[in-house]
């Protein structure tokens, strides 16, 4: 049986780097290179023309930059993008405009630097073929619940037991910061993993800091889990919590990658079902794989509650799949209802 090739539109303004990812990208049988465009306007003319599968978008353009791009493009053209980007703050600002994933751009001069770069563009393009485009939207004046009355009403040493950690992948940077801008100061303390190569973790945490009551920041080896603070695992690094006389810390170093990543959710997921045990929260959002699912499954055999991000609001519906497949997740839930499920969780937990 043939399968159909992901047809892919190359959006650059530099003819090097465009001949490169041209040239490399054709080389994969699931892959076709239906056409390129040197910017953004001249994306807007092609994508009606060629109808691709998937979008590469450089994100610094002249003329009109790839977020411009996407806010007027995404509502009339609901295309994957997976965003190729250098190490700058716009990349977070373009998946808020509705960018399904991104790449880092490579050090040219390094072959090893570009064969990793290739792979890693060949397999989000191929998730982004499958994946949901999520359109921004405007959010909605009333919720189920009011900010103000959302405090966790537990008392500092028992607020300082529990412990919530988040896994996520593909779409995830928009999932999480939907979950922590809703939650109020006043939280137990909060571990993210989110694969994300290293430079933008720190980028994505001060985003988050800036976006969210609650502080947010990259861990660092040492640090201690206290209420109303959220750590990001670093990029390359794995993170484990660990429990050091009544304190949680977090455990940052260089090891293996487990289950295809590091960070990897499973590391963070299986330390928290070990050190905090019933005194846990556990959420698994967004992702392709399988990451993160064994963990939480071990989670909520030690007495953790558990929350997966549900299939109409993943942008890619794997990790959270595979997790309630096997038994793993309490309930399923989207983004703008975890916050009220988490607020309502504490409220047993006193």
């Amino acid at each position: 049986m043939l399968h159909q090739k992901i047809r892919v539109l190359v959006v650059d303004d530099s003819i090097l780097f465009r001949k490169v990812l041209i040239d490399n990208l054709s080389q994969y049988e699931n892959i076709e290179v239906v056409g390129y465009a040197i910017n953004a306007f001249d994306a807007q003319r092609k994508i009606p023309m060629l109808h691709p599968d998937v979008i590469t978008l450089d994100v610094e353009m002249p003329g009109m930059n790839g977020i411009d791009f996407l806010k007027q493009v995404m509502p009339k053209y609901p295309i994957p993008v997976i965003l190729v980007s250098s190490l700058n703050i716009t990349v977070f600002e373009a998946l808020s405009a509705g960018a399904i994933d991104f790449v880092k751009k490579p050090d040219m001069s390094k072959e090893s630097s570009s064969a990793l770069f290739l792979k890693d563009l060949v397999r989000k393009i191929s998730i982004a073929s499958n994946s949901k485009v999520r359109v921004a939207k405007p959010q909605p004046a009333t919720r189920s619940f009011s900010p103000l009355q959302m405090h966790s009403a537990l008392q500092p040493s028992r607020l300082s037991s529990i412990v919530i950690a988040i896994g996520a992948s593909t779409g995830g940077t928009e999932a999480t910061l939907s979950i922590l801008k809703d939650l109020p100061a006043d939280m137990p303390g909060i571990v993210i993993t989110q694969h994300m190569p290293p430079g933008f973790t720190k980028m994505y945490a001060e985003r988050l800091d800036r976006l969210c009551k609650i502080k947010v920041k990259e861990a660092v080896h040492g640090d201690k889990i206290v209420p109303g603070l959220a750590l990001l695992a670093p990029g390359d690094q794995q993170m484990k919590v660990v429990k050091i006389g009544g304190e949680y810390t977090v455990n940052c170093f260089d090891g293996e990658k487990v289950s295809g990543h590091k960070p990897s959710v499973d590391v963070l997921f299986d330390s928290v079902a070990d050190a905090v045990r019933h005194d846990a929260i556990g959420i698994i959002l967004t992702g392709m794989g399988h990451d993160g699912a064994t963990g939480i499954c071990k989670m909520r055999s030690n007495g953790a509650y558990t929350i997966g991000q549900n299939k109409e609001s993943c942008v890619v519906y794997g990790m959270p799949m595979v997790a309630y497949n096997l038994g793993g997740i309490c309930i399923q839930a989207s983004c703008e209802q975890i916050p009220n499920l988490i607020m309502q969780r504490l409220k047993t937990m006193k």
